[in-house]
């Protein structure tokens, strides 16, 4: 499986961005017990999550630091997954990375660490400007 991750750019801050993570060489249908997370990072950083889905069974995980303002879908017709970004702040500004890996149970803070070993998507870059 490969991911593509896309979207990204410079923006001002307030507003939108929506960054696709385009899954390939899988379909929706094989993808029971996998989820797909958004991480971000900046030079000199770990890579922080800040969404992830479950692709079937509808689990969340939205960071603190995003909450309210990002959200994270996927389209299992398109096997792609989205992170709509609302409000943008100069402190969003990073590489935005997509994975891959198998998961089971609920997505939460103290879980979504799991998805770090799966397969990762080049990033994307979002920077915004005050």
């Amino acid at each position: 499986v490969q991911l593509q991750a896309s979207g990204g750019g410079v923006v001002q801050a307030g507003d939108s961005l929506r960054l696709s993570c385009s899954l390939s060489g899988v379909s929706g249908d094989s993808l029971t017990s996998y989820a797909v997370g958004w991480a971000r990072q900046t030079p000199g950083k770990d890579r922080d999550f800040v969404a992830a889905i479950t692709w079937y069974g509808g689990s969340t995980y939205i960071a603190d630091s995003v909450k309210g303002r990002f959200d994270i879908s996927r389209d299992n017709s398109k096997t792609t997954a989205y992170l709509q970004m609302n409000n943008l702040k100069p402190d969003d500004t990073a590489v935005y990375y997509c994975v891959l890996n198998r998961f089971r149970g609920p997505l939460r803070a103290a879980t979504v660490g799991d998805l770090y070993s799966g397969s990762w998507g080049q990033g994307t870059q979002v920077t915004v400007s005050s």
